[in-house]
């Protein structure tokens, strides 16, 4: 049985997500960025929190875990790689090591770029993958603290999961990310027809995650530096595809 996944808007927009082992019934949550929400869905569902796994370091994903834990105790999982910088850690991991939900098994992924450390989770049995700030709804995290042949790489490994695996990003961008890569991917049609019901999705004020990995490699300009068309529009032909996902990052910084 695969896990239920609970979207939960924070802040004015972030999303955590809450996911729920039905057969074991133990629930963890993906980062923090404030209590009050996530503790209303654990009430409203009658769940009991196990295990918060967090991606990074950044205040809007994790600030809202001390009062969190306070109320609904559970173990923190996090990278061992950026521990320093972390909340007390219970479990530190590293790329490739096995997380668990109840009966549910996840794989860390490192996917450091945005930040020097930032891990996304992979559960294969529930096709989702909860990438934060690294591979966002047509966009990607800005790169403070790695390289950008470092934030490419690790949205190569993202890229070459299932593609029928779900995205659970960090943030509502979606919209601003979507009005960029028109920009530079001006031909593909169906970026425009996602566009548009991106917009419909927001003036209904759903949320526009998760995402198929699939629609993400068909839209998402910063899976496709090596797509013809982008590379012709930018003038990069003879580019690797490192250095025209630098060139669409630095027009997305300036945008």
């Amino acid at each position: 049985m695969s896990l239920k996944i609970l979207t939960i808007p924070c802040r004015t927009d972030n999303y955590a997500y809450l996911a729920h082992d039905p057969a074991t019934g133990a629930t963890a949550l993906f980062d923090v960025p404030e209590a009050g929400p996530i503790l209303e869905a654990l009430a409203q569902h009658a769940w009991q929190l196990s295990d918060v796994f967090i991606t990074h370091h950044h205040g809007d994903h994790v600030e809202g875990l001390g009062e969190l834990l306070a109320q609904a105790p559970a173990r923190v999982i996090g990278a061992a790689a950026d521990a320093r910088r972390l909340p007390p850690l219970d479990i530190a991991v590293a790329e490739g090591d096995e997380v668990q939900i109840g009966s549910e098994t996840g794989r860390v992924i490192d996917v450091s770029g945005h930040t020097v450390g930032h891990i996304a989770f992979h559960f294969p049995g529930s096709g989702a993958v909860f990438t934060a700030d690294s591979l966002m709804a047509l966009g990607c995290g800005r790169v403070f603290e790695g390289t950008m042949p470092q934030m490419h790489a690790s949205l190569g490994k993202l890229a070459a999961l299932p593609p029928e695996t779900l995205v659970y990003s960090g943030h509502e961008y979606t919209a601003a990310n979507a009005a960029f890569a028109q920009t530079v991917d001006p031909d593909n049609p169906r970026l425009a027809a996602r566009s548009d019901e991106i917009a419909r999705t927001r003036a209904e004020g759903r949320p526009t995650v998760p995402v198929s990995l699939a629609e993400e490699l068909e839209t998402n300009p910063f899976l496709r530096a090596h797509d013809p068309a982008i590379r012709a529009h930018l003038g990069l032909q003879g580019a690797t595809d490192a250095e025209v996902f630098a060139e669409i990052r630095s027009r997305k910084d300036r945008f």
